[in-house]
């Protein structure tokens, strides 16, 4: 049967025992804020006023190409699940109706020729009424009513009660919209202030972006959130991963040659329907996903990085509105970045600047001060007729001497500066092992086992000394620990029986109360999952094993199924 003209149809319902019905319909829709909530509201009431079996309403994407959502009354769970895939509303009557939005009252469903049938499992359908929904002026979407249910077709009554629903859920969609737009822009603000804040109290670079990772994989409800910044060798490095699952991605460099990093490198913001798709997609982790946003980190005159948060394969794209918030959001998380970038570099040059005074203050008045003890005792062990007081006293001489050389030792490692730094991992780990003895008051004990420098690759290095840097600060800020032991052993087996690298720091403090805070070894654990190690902790060195032992381990070569590509 053709679509019903306009005018074959009463304007409104008859005035009877239906109005008080549709006066209460209406009332139940405008009373719904919350969008989705909406959506099924007005297919549950205009499916009661029209005593049809089945309502939907399909959401006209922003392109006007097919349906961004698909709500639905009458099918039960089950069904849905073997029916499949919703309607995308590329094909069949509803694809018509998108393109060409108008009231459709059918007899038969199925007689009509822009019809394409049902897919296998869903339940028939005869009898159709589909009316168009406005917001401001604007297609929505569609309404659609299949199947009364005593069998007759769609009469100009229901036609008219519709329209008039319709209508009013045009009003409601419109309000509903308005408060979604505006709890969307309130929660991606105070996502920009949380960075911000996160950022700005301190801590690791590293975990800095990490942050920048999670709050975006949050704001933009998307599966993952990931960091990416300019690689040494060209192109864009993965540096930070938020996802449910430890993710084997963190060092995976998506080269220079790509059209999208060369996009990024531009300052220019790329959005994808469908990554799984996109031939510009280079890895396979990018593959893995779907509607993807990439984001760049723009600072005032450089670029800072990439923001990337994908969802999964077949999830909703992003639409212009998240676009736009996310784009804001990106040049805020850059912002706070470089402004916790300058304060790092503030802090390392107050540091510095204290290191160099401390270095002073040791050559210019301790080692003068134990080397004219030396001498004093020299001269006594000379005047001294008893043989066990000058041996007593040559030992006492031979111990200043070596603490002298202890703290010159102490005074060079003080005046290195970040440029100074040699590559060599077990450099590295003493340089954070020196810096930790000022605060500390004492010089944590350290050891290493196996070739450290060779054996472990440049990402697990870095990822072990942050670590390192994380436990030392733990024991410092929380264990009250009279000595602290390190040990790195490039030696060491994981779990599945690959090689790996193995960090422990051990202290004799009061060890972790059961109510404390976590967030330091929730840090640690996070670290050496995304590398495919793990993290734990246990009784430490004091008596009756008071105190901590932070063990944290991963690969110590390049990691399989993680190659640079």
């Amino acid at each position: 049967m053709p679509a019903a003209p306009e005018a074959s149809a009463s304007p409104g319902p008859d005035g009877g025992q239906d109005l008080p019905r549709l006066l209460d319909a209406m009332r139940a829709i405008g009373a719904e804020l919350e969008l989705h909530a909406t959506l099924d509201r007005v297919c549950e009431t205009a499916a009661a006023l029209t005593d049809a079996r089945y309502a939907a309403i399909g959401v006209v994407e922003e392109d006007g190409e097919g349906l961004a959502e698909f709500a639905y009354h009458g099918i039960d769970e089950e069904t849905a699940r073997r029916i499949g895939r919703l309607p995308d509303g590329h094909r069949g009557l509803l694809g018509a109706l998108i393109h060409d939005p108008g009231t459709v009252r059918l007899t038969r469903l199925d007689e009509d020729g822009r019809s394409c049938g049902f897919p296998e499992h869903h339940p028939p359908m005869r009898s159709f009424l589909g009316v168009p929904i406005r917001v401001q002026g604007e297609i929505f979407g569609n309404l659609y009513l299949a199947e009364k249910r005593d069998g007759r077709p769609f009469g100009d009554n229901d036609l008219g009660m519709v329209r008039v629903l319709a209508a009013e859920a045009g009003i409601a969609i419109g309000n509903a919209r308005l408060y979604e737009a505006a709890q969307q822009r309130e929660r991606w603000i105070d996502g920009s202030v949380a960075v911000t804040t996160a950022l700005l109290a301190g801590g690791d670079a590293e975990d800095a972006l990490q942050v920048v990772a999670e709050q975006a994989r949050r704001l933009s409800r998307a599966a993952a959130g990931i960091v990416l910044l300019p690689a040494d060798e060209g192109g864009l490095e993965i540096t930070a991963v938020a996802k449910d699952r430890p993710s084997q991605a963190l060092g995976v460099v998506i080269p220079a040659e790509s059209e999208l990093v060369a996009e990024l490198l531009r300052g220019q913001a790329v959005f994808l329907d469908d990554a799984a798709t996109d031939p510009r997609i280079l890895t396979t982790f990018g593959r893995a996903y779907g509607p993807m946003m990439m984001l760049p980190l723009q600072g005032e005159s450089r670029l800072l990085g990439a923001l990337v948060t994908p969802r999964e394969r077949g999830a909703r794209p992003f639409t212009a509105s998240e676009h736009a918030l996310g784009a804001h959001f990106a040049s805020q998380a850059a912002l706070a970045l470089m402004m916790a970038e300058a304060q790092r570099a503030r802090e390392r040059l107050a540091v510095y600047e204290d290191r160099d005074r401390i270095a002073r203050d040791l050559h210019d008045l301790v080692i003068q001060r134990l080397f004219a003890t030396g001498m004093m005792l020299e001269s006594a062990q000379r005047s001294s007729g008893v043989p066990e007081v000058r041996e007593g006293v040559g030992k006492a001489v031979d111990e200043l001497d070596v603490t002298i050389q202890e703290i010159r030792t102490a005074i060079f490692a003080l005046r290195q500066g970040p440029a100074e730094a040699p590559s060599g991992l077990r450099t590295r780990v003493l340089r954070e092992i020196n810096m930790a003895a000022v605060p500390l008051g004492f010089q944590p004990v350290h050891h290493f086992v196996g070739p450290v420098d060779t054996a472990v690759d440049e990402l697990t290095g870095k990822n072990l000394i942050a670590a390192l840097r994380e436990a030392l600060s733990n024991a410092f800020r929380h264990s009250g620990a009279s000595r602290i032991e390190v040990v790195v052993d490039a030696t060491a087996t994981l779990r599945d029986g690959r090689a790996g690298v193995r960090l422990s720091v051990a202290d004799d403090g009061v060890g972790i109360p059961d109510r404390g805070r976590r967030s330091g070894l929730t840090n640690l654990r996070r670290r050496a999952e995304a590398l495919g190690g793990e993290s734990w902790y246990g009784p430490g060195t004091g008596a009756d094993g008071g105190g901590t032992t932070v063990v944290w381990q991963a690969p110590s070569g390049p990691r399989a199924g993680v190659p640079r590509r």
